[in-house]
């Protein structure tokens, strides 16, 4: 039999994971305490003993996934050598696969623009965001800090764009469009260092 505290932690998992699947696919304002709770199958005055409101639980949502796909990519650029990290990050994240998935891809791009009117949510992401472009700055040993805050920028502004399009073929130009500028970008800062080209 499970302790209390064991079903408690147990309960708070399926609101969160409840409520990130409900906020990609409808947006934070459009779901409310009832539908999280009904999709995490419990009912709703026992929201109350997890989190002390909406907006606690859309901070913890928002900054724990971005925690994950910060320490994903941080594992990626310490386990690889430099070109190859850069590839397996950018290449998923630019992929249509991950633009498509709005229930289940990156926060940044699917909640980002409502996160940035929250600042409980918002102060919870910032070090996420330093993670990820130390990441890239790993994996983009050459490359000035603004170009890296670029590259950051151009991968969250190509999965938005391309996921506010219904046109499917300026949608992947987007996504490739971004892809190219970040990798031939860093290709050609290695093989200027490697024959000594400024």
């Amino acid at each position: 039999m499970r302790k209390p505290e064991g079903r408690k932690a147990d309960s708070r998992q399926r609101i969160v994971d409840a409520a990130g699947s409900l906020f990609r696919q409808y947006g934070i304002d459009g779901v409310g305490v009832d539908a999280i709770m009904h999709a995490a199958g419990l009912t709703h005055g026992g929201f109350y003993g997890h989190f002390p409101s909406k907006e606690a639980l859309v901070a913890e949502v928002c900054s724990g996934a971005l925690a994950r796909s910060a320490a994903r990519w941080e594992r990626i650029s310490h386990d690889r050598e430099p070109a190859e990290a850069l590839r397996q990050i950018v290449g998923p994240y630019l992929d249509p696969a991950h633009a498509t998935a709005v229930e289940s891809g990156c926060v940044l791009p699917t909640l980002g623009p409502e996160v940035a009117r929250r600042s409980e949510a918002r102060a919870g992401m910032a070090g996420s965001v330093r993670a990820m472009l130390a990441a890239l700055e790993r994996c983009m040993p050459e490359a000035p800090q603004d170009e890296v805050k670029a590259a950051l920028s151009a991968m969250v502004g190509a999965v938005v764009l391309a996921r506010v399009t219904d046109d499917r073929a300026l949608a992947d130009g987007f996504l490739d469009a971004a892809k190219h500028a970040v990798l031939r970008g860093e290709a050609g800062r290695t093989r200027s260092a490697g024959t000594g080209r400024a």
